[in-house]
């Protein structure tokens, strides 16, 4: 027969890994998320830029 009693101190740890794993595994998302962004804003840069000599040569 298995213990009906559950450890708490066994769901506790088990909790805090599982929760230090979420926070370890965010973190390294995060960089990885704004590059596209970067990117993005890089090449609407370059266009703005592009148009506005377009213009002034014109």
């Amino acid at each position: 027969m298995s213990d009906p009693q559950i450890d708490p101190a066994g769901n506790t740890q088990a909790f805090r890994a599982f929760a230090h794993q979420q926070d370890t595994e965010a973190s390294t998302e995060q960089p990885s998320s704004r590059l596209p962004i970067w990117i993005a804003a890089g090449v609407a840069v370059v266009v703005i830029l592009a148009v506005v000599a377009y213009l002034l040569v014109r």
